[in-house]
């Protein structure tokens, strides 16, 4: 696979890339659902409830918490986990500016 060349993008278009990179996967919007239902942190429910391995919500956790859209605390030998407020602001308000630059039917296909 060769390199992203992501200097020719523009930041928000690098952005909005990463953040949909890490909701690409099915187990992170099982997880980030989860996180919301509960309307708090989370800590070691996730392996239970999705029927996963602790390395693989682990991994995933990994994932969402670097493109920002979690943020951790530790709490003893475990780390909550809980949406960070203002990343996933940031990703509504790009997701909603990418989704709106469609202008309605085009009957060129």
């Amino acid at each position: 696979m060769g390199i992203t060349r992501t200097e020719i993008f523009t930041d928000e278009q690098n952005q909005l890339a990463t953040l949909l990179k890490a909701l690409a996967h099915p187990a992170r919007i099982a997880i980030l659902q989860r996180i919301m239902v509960a309307n708090t942190c989370i800590c070691g429910d996730l392996v239970g409830e999705l029927g996963l391995a602790q390395a693989t919500i682990s991994q995933h956790l990994k994932e969402l918490k670097n493109a920002g859209l979690i943020q951790g605390t530790i709490d003893g030998v475990s780390v909550c986990y809980c949406i960070h407020p203002e990343n996933w602001k940031k990703l509504e308000q790009h997701l909603n500016g990418f989704l709106k630059e469609f202008k309605g039917p085009v009957s060129c296909c």
